[in-house]
């Protein structure tokens, strides 16, 4: 993948307002896209003598489908409206890799309808943390509830994950679902009504995507205490706070939880659970060293 260019509009006047200079910063990055791209390379004929590297404008317009006017006003930095439909258009024609199509709807201000896939996978680099950061708690999850991935001290903290189906392995199915996590989860009712506003708010960039439907769907039939928080509607974003489980190994543990993000985009992140006070970081070195015994006992069998 290509990298981008450091900004240049930004060296212009400080008392341009922010949408001016987002509009010459994408004119200065759609004119940097176009001159690196040879007519060959995007399927057109290279027809007369070229003053100047790269494509021409009305080329550039061709390939997504717009007026060469309107295209040229676009690289002038004029106020014009700009639809996703034409962005995505020109990402195309422009051969923009996924970092470059992020970068020109960012400066766009607009949603990109066709976001590049994001990698589900949690790299040894990450899992490695995870173990670092033991006795500490630590998940690594999605915005669609999944948990992918626990170190040794979370994977026994609400209940043993290890015996859970992997396609059960969801916060939200198991808040709903799992009689252990209703038990464990301290102020159950506000922790989900949290979850599922969080989830709503995270659905709205993945409302077509079968896996969201086919969970939403599945949440709904489970469970009415889902469909009541559901049928209200409630927006909620991720964000840092506490929470408090009542574990059945070592008693009440209270703790600051941090999300930290594995991307550039708010989707899979690391979550850290950080003792409260003096009582949970000595009830968490417990549940720590009984975690790691269930692991030896295993691996001996």
């Amino acid at each position: 993948m290509s990298t981008v260019a450091a900004p240049l509009a930004l060296v212009h006047s400080t008392s341009a307002k922010p949408e001016e200079i987002r509009r010459r910063e994408l004119a200065a990055f759609l004119r940097s896209r176009r001159e690196r791209l040879s007519p060959e390379q995007v399927g057109l004929p290279a027809l007369g003598r070229r003053r100047t590297p790269g494509l021409r404008r009305e080329e550039v317009a061709q390939l997504a489908a717009v007026g060469v006017t309107w295209y040229t006003w676009l690289e002038q930095a004029r106020d014009i409206q700009v639809s996703t439909q034409v962005l995505d258009a020109i990402a195309r024609g422009l051969l923009l890799d996924p970092n470059e199509r992020a970068h020109l709807f960012t400066l766009a201000d607009a949603t990109d309808p066709a976001p590049p896939a994001m990698c589900p996978t949690v790299t040894p680099a990450v899992r490695a943390i995870m173990e670092q950061l033991e006795p500490m708690p630590v998940v690594v999850t999605n915005s669609r509830c999944d948990i992918m991935a626990v170190n040794r001290t979370y994977r026994h903290l609400i209940t043993d994950l290890d015996a859970v189906a992997p396609e059960d392995r969801n916060f939200l199915w198991l808040a709903f679902t799992h009689p252990e996590w209703k038990k464990v989860l301290v102020d159950y009712e506000g922790a989900t009504a949290s979850m599922v506003a969080k989830f709503r708010g995270a659905m709205a960039d993945h409302v077509a995507e079968p896996a969201w439907k086919s969970l939403l769907k599945r949440l709904r039939l489970a469970s009415p205490e889902f469909e009541a928080q559901w049928e209200r509607h409630e927006v909620g974003m991720v964000g840092h706070g506490e929470k408090r489980f009542r574990n059945p190994h070592v008693g009440l543990l209270h703790f600051e939880f941090t999300n930290l993000w594995l991307g550039p985009r708010q989707s899979t992140r690391l979550v850290t659970y950080s003792p409260a006070d003096d009582e949970t970081r000595e009830r968490i070195e417990r549940l720590h060293a009984y975690a790691v015994s269930k692991e030896q006992a295993a691996v001996g069998q």
